[in-house]
């Protein structure tokens, strides 16, 4: 694994995941992603999750207004939230390939 697609440790640790891995997977149903963000600035792993569903919901409005191809690339965005939700709930530190550097980027 190089450095770039390090994970971040939990500062809370396990406990911090536990308690948070259902609101980090409903943070990759668009909108909700920012409530999360907001309301959940204390959890890492809520927020880790939240800054990526609020890139994937930000790249899907941006791709429901470019016909066909932007459609198509939706259904890549659909695959990402589907991913990320399963991971969330699972509890993992999962990183989107681009869509997480692009999240890391936020500063919340």
């Amino acid at each position: 694994m190089n450095e770039e697609t390090k994970i971040p440790a939990a500062p809370a640790g396990d406990k911090d995941v536990e308690e948070n891995k259902v609101l980090a997977a409903i943070s990759y149903l668009w909108i909700i992603s920012l409530v999360i963000l907001l309301v959940k600035k204390e959890s890492a792993f809520a927020k880790f999750h939240a800054k990526q569903g609020l890139i994937l919901w930000i790249i899907s409005m941006i791709c429901w207004v470019i016909p066909i191809v932007g459609w198509l690339l939706n259904l890549a965005v659909f695959v990402f939230v589907i991913v990320g939700f399963i991971q969330a709930i699972s509890g993992k530190w999962w990183k989107a390939p681009v869509i997480g550097q692009l999240a890391e980027k936020i500063k919340i």
